[in-house]
């Protein structure tokens, strides 16, 4: 397997975190987004939209982050990290909703404001980000994961942009369940860490 990817996005640390979780055996292309190489004819062949990552497994493509953890469950046949069951794949799938929606205009954006000086209300996207922060504190309150009673795809699909909303300027001092959260999905066999960055409030 190769996974096309940016050591400094957040959805291709999701999807990178996800082989390695697993254990998969890949190799890590770096796609030099400041060189704009994910706008090649080359690369814009794997993904017309342009985006990394994305996963080649044996020439079969899989663009999208989510899209990409959900075919590398569906494959092994992983139901720990995907459940068939219609209630908990439902809970799973609720959260990956999240993770491409609020997570992505929450703290991923105040990231892409301190990291790429991205055009952004830094206001608006770090109050975004705590109005999240706050469900996602009280949705862990009495339970380890967010959708099941042991990890799923869903924490994975969360966890990047969480764990760096400090580059962002977002605080998580005041949200103790997702800290623990943090701790518990960095404790788990084969993690690998997202790249740090000093900025926000982690310079």
């Amino acid at each position: 397997m190769k996974l096309y990817f940016h050591d400094l996005s957040g959805h291709s640390h999701r999807a990178r975190l996800f082989l390695s979780l697993l254990a998969l055996p890949h190799e890590l292309v770096d796609v030099d987004l400041m060189q704009a190489a994910h706008k090649t004819p080359e690369f814009l062949r794997l993904n017309p939209f342009g985006q990394v990552p994305v996963l080649d497994d044996g020439g079969v493509i899989v663009g999208d982050s989510n899209a990409i953890l959900v075919y590398l469950a569906k494959k092994l046949g992983r139901t720990d990290w995907l459940p068939e069951a219609a209630l908990p794949a439902a809970a799973v799938q609720r959260w990956l909703s999240v993770a491409a929606g609020e997570i992505a205009y929450g703290p991923a954006a105040a990231r892409l404001i301190t990291l790429f000086s991205a055009p952004l209300r830094a206001e608006e996207v770090i109050g975004r980000a705590h109005r999240l922060l706050k469900v996602i504190d009280g949705e862990l309150a009495g339970r380890d994961y967010i959708a099941a009673a042991h990890p799923t795809i869903a924490d994975v699909a969360l966890y990047s942009y969480i764990a760096s909303a400090p580059e962002g300027n977002v605080d998580l001092s005041a949200y103790a369940q997702v800290r623990a959260w943090l701790v518990r999905i960095e404790s788990l066999p084969g993690f690998v860490a997202f790249r740090k960055s000093p900025v926000g409030l982690s310079a």
